[in-house]
């Protein structure tokens, strides 16, 4: 029987919007940034007949023009009760082969969202792409693509721990690696994310709480050292 963990929303928005838009979810006095969640159908499922449902997350950050771009060196992530992650039914891709031949060497099936970041290296235009790969029943994969201002391929594991007591059902965590803080010397200046995930019940919903709101907790910190906290919500009915 396959292990099911709760709201794996987590990772597309990981995922969504896997690790880069991730690595822009923070907020302080200097930065300031929008973000939007939709699930879809926003309608819960029940525990006996559980909802799968399709997540996307797009956001604009702006950081001062005369500032450095904070770096970001880790990204945690809770996700409120209301629904299983069923990692471990469909098809998965290990993170080795996954680095050795990208996302074509997995199967098609194990691919459950993509999501893309614009960014300002020192006046030079970057995109990277996000492609979220199934793990399994513990881990979901951010598969990595920047072209300039220099070419990066990274494969990340994000781990997803079912927590057992809380209002949080479980926490997701992805560490950013400094090839992607710092590309050929330039920081990345992150100016807008994008990303959705889902497929069948790879994602499924079980409830909607009274305040009709599935909320959700995300922490960035910082090279300085400093946690950024940022909550959030997405509309949901019964």
């Amino acid at each position: 029987m396959s292990t099911k963990r709760r709201w794996a929303a987590a990772v597309v928005t990981a995922a969504a919007a896997g690790t880069i838009s991730a690595v822009a979810m923070g907020q302080s006095d200097d930065i300031r940034i929008t973000v939007t969640a939709k699930v879809t159908p926003n309608k819960a499922g029940t525990p006996a007949h559980p909802q799968g449902v399709k997540v996307d997350v797009k956001g604009k950050i702006y950081t001062p023009p005369d500032q450095d771009p904070p770096t970001v060196e880790a990204v945690d992530i809770w996700f409120p009760k209301g629904g299983l992650y069923n990692g471990g039914k469909w098809p998965t891709c290990s993170q080795a082969k996954l680095a050795r031949g990208g996302p074509d060497a997995c199967p098609k099936t194990s691919i459950m969202g993509r999501g893309y970041a614009l960014a300002d290296a020192d006046g030079v235009a970057a995109k990277a792409t996000v492609t979220i790969v199934n793990g399994g029943s513990r881990a979901v994969f951010a598969y990595v693509t920047l072209n300039r201002p220099a070419r990066v391929r990274e494969a990340l594991r994000v781990p997803i721990t079912k927590l057992g007591s809380g209002p949080w059902s479980y926490k997701a965590h992805v560490d950013i690696p400094r090839t992607l803080q710092i590309v050929a010397g330039i920081p990345l200046r992150v100016q807008s994310f994008r990303g959705s995930g889902g497929r069948g019940d790879w994602i499924a919903t079980t409830s909607c709480p009274s305040s009709h709101r599935w909320k959700y907790h995300v922490e960035t910190s910082y090279a300085t050292g400093q946690v950024v906290k940022t909550d959030g919500s997405v509309a949901c009915r019964s």
